[in-house]
């Protein structure tokens, strides 16, 4: 069943949105997360993923991330807080 939102908007509610825009990654990013272009959404998480997988959260303060030599050429510094990082991100993606 259709909610009144969708039956009032129909298909208009699916139109793109910053958050929702396929971007291509930079050639600093693409090493992180590929060069296919894709959601912000979507590089936000695949660089969540990167950074747990590599254990780069700072052990004590996890709202920081230690960079390796990849996230150094992305972020341009050797520790970022997570709130930073989301606008190093998104010099990176056009």
């Amino acid at each position: 069943m259709l909610s009144l939102h969708q039956r009032h908007h129909g298909e208009a509610a699916r139109c793109q949105t910053a958050f929702n825009r396929a971007l291509k990654p930079s050639a600093e990013l693409a090493t992180v997360i590929g060069s296919n272009p894709m959601p912000r959404t979507e590089v936000v998480k695949l660089v969540w993923d990167y950074i747990k997988s590599n254990n780069l959260q700072n052990p004590k303060k996890k709202r920081n991330i230690l960079a390796d030599a990849k996230l150094k050429a992305v972020f341009g510094k050797d520790e970022v807080t997570m709130f930073e990082k989301t606008g190093l991100l998104g010099k990176h993606l056009s």
